[in-house]
């Protein structure tokens, strides 16, 4: 268990910084887009960068086909 001691406090604050970031920008865009954005932002809020990658992948880029083929 001492691997968790010997990581700097600044690499902490740095997760928490991205966790956050990405948990706001994800719950902003889903609800612009209607697409459940409590859950795509507690989701974010977990890990990095996996939440990012699935709403790209599952939201964004099936949207931009739809509006292509219009």
């Amino acid at each position: 268990m001492n691997e968790l001691q010997d990581v700097p406090l600044w690499l902490w604050i740095l997760i928490a910084v991205l966790l956050m970031l990405q948990g706001t920008f994800l719950f902003r865009d889903a609800r612009r887009r209607g697409r459940k954005a409590w859950f795509w932002g507690l989701w974010a809020i977990t890990t990095v960068p996996s939440p990012a990658l699935v709403y790209i992948l599952v939201v964004i880029l099936p949207e931009r086909r739809r509006r292509k083929k219009l």
